[in-house]
C-alpha cells in the first residue's frame, strides 16, 4: 500500500485528488492508498446529495472567505478548519479485508487508526453510530464513503483544534438533528483534542495519525503519479471547481 505525505491545498484540489486516486485504483494503475491532508483556506465540503442552501450559511461563508465544495461521498456538511483539522482518506479494494464487505464494519476498520491516535493522546476514543468517532462522548471525527467497481473511497476528519465557534456559524444544524442526538446545541455534540485538554501542533497530530495508519496497514511512502495529477486537474475543471457541480439542486 502507498502513503501520500501531507498535502495542503484548496478544497477543489483535495476532492479532485481523492477521486483521481480512486479512478486510478479502479483501473489498477495504482495500489491501495492512504493519505493525510489539510484544507487551505478553511473550507466546507458537503455530501453528494445535500442542498448547500439548506445546510450551509452561505452569507457567513462569504464574509469569512470559506469556499464550499461538493464531495462524491455521502454524509453531511463538514467544516475543515485550516488551523485545527486534518483529513484522512483511504482508497482501497473491497477484497483487502473481510470487514470491508459490510458498510458499518468497513467504516470502523478504515477509521480505526483515528481511535488509536485518540487513545495514545490520552483520550477515551470510540465509535458511535455508523460513521462517527467520539472523544469522551462527543463527536471529534466523522467519515463519509463511496464505492465503485469494488473500490472504496473513505475520507473523514480529525479535529484537534477546530474553531467550533466558526463551525457553528457556517453550518446550519437543525434542531431536530440535535434532538435526535440527545443534545440542545452543537457545543454539547462536538469536541476537539484542545477542548479535551490535549494541545498538540499540526505536525504532532500528523505524525501521530501517520504512525497509527502505518501500524494498521502495510504502507510505504510514495507520491501521486502523473496520471493522477492530470486526472485531478481535469476533475477540478469539470467538477470540483465548477459551480454547476457544487451548487446543483
Amino acid at each position: 500500500m502507498r502513503f501520500i505525505p501531507l498535502i495542503v491545498a484548496r478544497p477543489e484540489v483535495q476532492m479532485a485528488i481523492d477521486e483521481a486516486i480512486m479512478r486510478a485504483r479502479i483501473e489498477e494503475k495504482v495500489e491501495d492508498t492512504v493519505r493525510l491532508y489539510v484544507f487551505k483556506p478553511s473550507s466546507i465540503t458537503i455530501g453528494r446529495f445535500q442542498s448547500i442552501e439548506h445546510d450551509v450559511n452561505l452569507e457567513e461563508c462569504r464574509k469569512l472567505n470559506i469556499p464550499v465544495v461538493r464531495r462524491i461521498t455521502g454524509g453531511g456538511s463538514v467544516f475543515h478548519d485550516h488551523y485545527g483539522e486534518i483529513t484522512y482518506s483511504v482508497i482501497i479494494g473491497e477484497d483487502f479485508h473481510e470487514s470491508l464487505k459490510n458498510i458499518e464494519k468497513s467504516y470502523r476498520f478504515l477509521a480505526a487508526p483515528l481511535v488509536k491516535a485518540l487513545n495514545e493522546a490520552g483520550i477515551k476514543g470510540g465509535f458511535a453510530g455508523l460513521n462517527d468517532i467520539v472523544a469522551n462522548g462527543k463527536k471529534i471525527s466523522g467519515s463519509a464513503q463511496t464505492r465503485r467497481k469494488g473500490v472504496i473511497l473513505q475520507h473523514g476528519t480529525f479535529m484537534y483544534a477546530t474553531r467550533l465557534e466558526v463551525l457553528a456559524s457556517v453550518l446550519k444544524v437543525s434542531r431536530k438533528k440535535l434532538q435526535d442526538k440527545g443534545v440542545s446545541s452543537i457545543w454539547e455534540r462536538v469536541t476537539t483534542l484542545e477542548r479535551e485538554g490535549i494541545e498538540l501542533s499540526r505536525d504532532e497530530v500528523y505524525e501521530l495519525l501517520k504512525r497509527k495508519f502505518f501500524e494498521k496497514f502495510p504502507l510505504k511512502e510514495g507520491k501521486l503519479t502523473d496520471y493522477e495529477l492530470e486526472l485531478a486537474e481535469k476533475l477540478i475543471e469539470e467538477r470540483y471547481g465548477n459551480e454547476k457541480w457544487n451548487f446543483q439542486k
